[in-house]
């Protein structure tokens, strides 16, 4: 039997895809700064000058885990937009982006390499912006849940960019295996 789905059935089918894209989305974005050593309590990050409007550790958390729902949520709605014209580009430009997300935190804090994660950090919002922009004619509610993380993208760009400035030379380096107590003094 061939017919058109219900709504119901097709709220089920966008619960299904929601149901492992949050997760599945949270669960990298976790795993990637996690074993990057991101944030506070890692030695070369703690041993930077920081901005001013440098939040603490915790909203990072707090702010990340909500991204990656929303950025999860509409994954799923690229993903239940079958036949929606624009949905293959949308989905590469999502993706690409999420990957530059995902490989933001190792180049930062474990590769200690600001300059390239500035330059990540504006290709992320490029693609972002690019894929909201395209997500309105698939599906406005996915366009709008972006807006949250393209403003979250803009902050973080210009913490980058400060830390950068702040620290030219990057970090104070520090005695093998310490902490950012045992900074050795270069000059």
């Amino acid at each position: 039997m061939r017919g058109i789905a219900s709504k119901s059935q097709l709220r089920m089918s966008f619960l299904r895809y929601a149901l492992v894209t949050v997760p599945l989305v949270v669960l990298l974005g976790t795993l990637s700064g996690r074993l990057a050593g991101s944030g506070y309590g890692n030695p070369w990050f703690d041993a930077l000058a920081k901005p001013s409007f440098m939040p603490p550790g915790w909203a990072f958390g707090v702010a990340w885990t909500i991204l990656y729902a929303l950025l999860g949520i509409v994954l799923a709605m690229i993903l239940h937009a079958r036949g929606a014209r624009g949905r293959g580009l949308v989905l590469a430009l999502f993706l690409a982006q999420l990957a530059l997300n995902y490989a933001w935190s190792p180049l930062f804090f474990a590769f200690h390499q600001t300059l390239p994660a500035l330059l990540v950090i504006l290709a992320m919002i490029g693609l972002s912006a690019a894929a909201a922009a395209l997500l309105w004619w698939v599906r406005k509610a996915a366009s709008l849940l972006m807006l949250p993380y393209l403003a979250w993208l803009c902050f973080a760009a210009a913490l980058t960019f400060e830390i950068l400035r702040l620290n030219p030379g990057g970090a104070p380096a520090l005695a093998p295996g310490g902490s950012s107590s045992d900074i050795i003094d270069e000059t």
